[in-house]
């Protein structure tokens, strides 16, 4: 049973507390299957799928996100289908499956409806919330349910950066939101059942009684160690579009940022920026996998310069990001990507992407803009202002 003592933080607690709200929202659903990973624990840190079954709320198939279920695999990455070996059910990825290739997964595992336990991160080009619009959009489709279970937002954060030109959105961006959306998982599924699916849907949440930045700490994802690199992914993360290394391979990925051409240089001018929040530290630091395997980076490590769960961004401006003199993490990413470009002018910064696609740092940012911008030495505002505007999230509140 759940314990009396145990403090209700987020939707799964809330529900577990209530085990009948669930047939309240989801009448007849004796199947649901639920779209969850390892992270999706209680606020005392059992396994979600473990507390729900002790509820008496068994779920009929585990659908995994990026990384499985275990969250062992590395970025791009799904999972072979399995059974969950502690409570017998069925683990299904969804994973690089889409349209029609996602409603026949869902019409395969026999659901008749949807619960969804996932921990976001509140940028938009992390894909969980992108899994689940999917998986709404599939569900629509099959006129089945969906119920989302949410969480509080690791760290509370006001909206920063730009929207999404349509001719960008991909699994990195579905809708026109902002960069730092600012929202949690349900704020999302929310926006996405009134503006986004092509079919009505039957949604509702459970809300997360705790307020953002509550919950402990659990990494959703292999590469999101820290709240340090969560605070800092909305603007470190751009550098996966370049030719760059953005620390995957190294214990501080979205903290290390390097390349093996680099030198000292980098630091000592990221430095002069004197951007605010944060501390440059020069390193030289060994990838142990992925696209620098084996190669020393040359290179930073970005250290905060306070709690990361003080830095909730500022207010709002005209350009879309933070008022200058508050940590702003689009306004560290943009230093970084114009020191690269400016310290290597005739460089190939930009990675690559299959020719019928727009390059990946355009999925990224959600258009043309940054590239260009930083192409053309052009200073924040401007690319911001040539940038699309973004809808903002109504915010839930996180009321029970």
């Amino acid at each position: 049973m759940f314990p009396a003592s145990h403090q209700r933080v987020s939707g799964l607690d809330a529900l577990l507390a209530d085990p009948g709200r669930l047939e309240a929202e989801l009448p007849g659903c004796a199947r649901p299957g639920l779209l969850t990973n390892f992270a999706a624990t209680t606020s005392d840190l059992r396994r979600g799928v473990d507390a729900l079954v002790e509820a008496g709320i068994r779920p009929h198939c585990l659908i995994a996100p990026e990384h499985g279920y275990w969250g062992s695999e590395q970025a791009g990455e799904g999972g072979a289908d399995q059974r969950d070996p502690a409570t017998g059910i069925p683990v299904l990825s969804s994973y690089g499956v889409h349209g029609d290739d996602l409603v026949a997964l869902l019409e395969r595992s026999g659901v008749d409806g949807l619960l969804v336990d996932l921990q976001d991160i509140g940028c938009r080009f992390y894909t969980y919330p992108w899994s689940m619009v999917d998986a709404m959009q599939a569900c629509a489709r099959l006129d089945l349910p969906v119920h989302v279970l949410d969480r509080p937002a690791p760290l509370p954060a006001a909206p920063l950066g730009p929207g999404l030109d349509p001719a960008c959105a991909s699994f990195v961006g579905r809708m026109n939101i902002p960069l730092r959306h600012g929202g949690r998982l349900g704020d999302v599924a929310r926006h996405a059942a009134a503006h986004h699916l092509e079919d009505p849907l039957d949604l509702s949440v459970t809300p997360a009684p705790g307020a953002d930045g509550s919950a402990r700490w659990v990494p959703p994802s292999p590469n999101m160690p820290t709240t340090t690199a969560l605070a800092l992914y909305p603007g470190t993360g751009l550098v996966e579009g370049t030719t760059w290394s953005e620390g995957r391979g190294t214990t501080t990925p979205f903290e290390v940022l390097g390349a093996p051409w680099a030198d000292r240089r980098f630091a000592d001018a990221l430095r002069e920026l004197e951007l605010p929040g944060i501390l440059v530290r020069e390193v030289h630091v060994r990838a142990t996998h992925g696209d620098f395997a084996g190669q020393i980076l040359h290179g930073v490590q970005l250290h905060l310069a306070d709690d990361p769960a003080a830095l909730v961004g500022g207010a709002g401006t005209d350009s879309g990001t933070a008022a200058s003199g508050g940590f702003d993490p689009i306004r560290i990413g943009h230093g970084v990507l114009a020191t690269m470009r400016a310290q290597h002018p005739g460089g190939d910064l930009w990675r690559r992407n299959a020719p019928e696609r727009p390059p990946f740092i355009d999925l990224l940012w959600g258009s043309s803009a940054l590239r260009e911008g930083i192409d053309d030495g052009a200073e924040l505002a401007e690319i911001l202002a040539a940038s699309p505007s973004p809808e903002l999230l109504d915010r839930d509140g996180g009321a029970a």
